[in-house]
């Protein structure tokens, strides 16, 4: 019987995967899993017992990833189940930056004189003018699932769609339109586009990429749209920007006490992935990663331990090593269960960064004399019995 905890509400489309196996509960202590949307985790403290965390999202910010490395807790992300979501917002932002529509829907609600608003509105309308986005340039930072989907969307709406992205991957670069113009630099997107979106996960690199001398190589009057991480933005060097008139809009999904309320400044509650689609498509993967890595002891979509999959155990035995990425881990792995006159029957071992895993089939079951010396070896971080 596995047992999970939900720390924030998760859709009842992914808890129903759970089959009779599973459990929930109030109690960190009898977590094999924990489920988690928003909730701040870095000041909890996790139990020897929590063997996974699935984020029901993309961002992991709020999760102390390193730490839960080094104590052998994977991570998960549901990469890509939230992008449909967040591509519809932002090209709803790109429109909303065009034309003033905001503007123009609280003067008809605030308009006094309701029998005349028909009239009025004719000689009002002009005030709320803007510019058509077909025809345009957009520049997307970032061609992950959402940056990528962003693209492919607005070159059906008649943009031309400029993409920068250095890491993109071998899938990513398969689903992009051949419209797409690659950008090598990112200063080609600042002088190039009218439009620029940022779709590139928070890191130490790109904290703050959007900086002051960014914003000098930009066309006057760009439109900044941000529905990825409120800090890759300098929030000052944006207001001089927005001041001089460098900036035209800046679209944000992110409202703290800088941009809320602020002209030139559209702000949305964090309404990126809150659809109905998304948050059932984020449940349904964040399940399926947690019931096959407790179930299987396999490894998809992690962000700090590497893809590891072995399918389904057919031996008699597996069991499962999260350890550093050091030498001579694997021969002291199999010295100990040679030792104790366990055969293996196949195994695999992937590393990522300074952290690796390993699933190993025995065609007998471990004893716990031999669990025992795994443990004990510097380095093993969490060795678990699949099966």
């Amino acid at each position: 019987m596995f047992q999970y905890k939900c720390l924030n509400p998760i859709s009842q489309t992914g808890l129903g995967l759970f089959g009779d196996d599973y459990k929930q509960t109030e109690e960190m202590n009898d977590a094999d899993a924990v489920l988690v949307r928003s909730a701040k985790m870095h000041d909890m403290e996790l139990p020897e017992n929590v063997k996974v965390i699935a984020r029901a999202g993309a961002g992991v910010n709020n999760i102390p990833v390193d730490v839960c490395a080094e104590k052998g807790i994977v991570v998960f992300n549901t990469p890509g189940a939230n992008a449909n979501g967040v591509k519809e917002l932002v090209l709803a932002g790109m429109l909303l930056a065009s034309r003033d529509i905001v503007g123009g829907i609280e003067w008809v609600a605030h308009e006094e004189d309701k029998e005349h608003i028909d009239k009025l509105a004719e000689k009002q309308k002009k005030q709320f003018a803007g510019c058509e986005i077909s025809g345009k340039k957009l520049g997307i930072i970032g061609l992950g699932a959402i940056g990528a989907m962003v693209a492919n969307s607005a070159t059906h709406l008649g943009m031309e769609v400029y993409g920068y992205d250095p890491f993109i991957s071998i899938d990513a670069a398969w689903n992009l339109s051949r419209t797409i113009k690659h950008s090598k630099s990112l200063d080609e997107i600042y002088s190039q586009c009218d439009y620029i979106t940022i779709h590139v996960p928070l890191t130490d690199n790109t904290r703050k990429m959007i900086d002051k001398e960014a914003f000098t190589k930009m066309k006057d009057g760009v439109v900044l749209l941000n529905f990825a991480r409120d800090l890759l933005v300098d929030e000052d060097a944006l207001v001089e920007a927005l001041d001089s008139g460098k900036v035209k809009k800046y679209v944000t999904d992110f409202a703290n006490a800088t941009v809320a309320g602020r002209p030139g400044i559209l702000v949305t509650p964090h309404l990126g992935a809150s659809t109905e689609e998304s948050e059932e498509n984020c449940a349904v993967m964040a399940v399926k990663e947690v019931r096959d890595f407790l179930e299987n002891g396999n490894i998809k979509n992690s962000v700090n331990f590497p893809n590891c999959d072995m399918g389904t155990c057919v031996a008699v035995g597996r069991i499962t090593i999260a350890h550093k990425n050091i030498p001579n881990m694997i021969s002291q792995f199999t010295k100990i269960l040679g030792s104790e006159g366990l055969n293996i029957a196949d195994m695999t071992n992937k590393s990522r960064g300074g952290y690796a895993y390993t699933i190993i089939d025995l065609e007998s079951a471990a004893s716990k004399e031999a669990l025992d010396e795994l443990r004990a070896i510097e380095g093993v971080s969490k060795v678990r019995v699949i099966k």
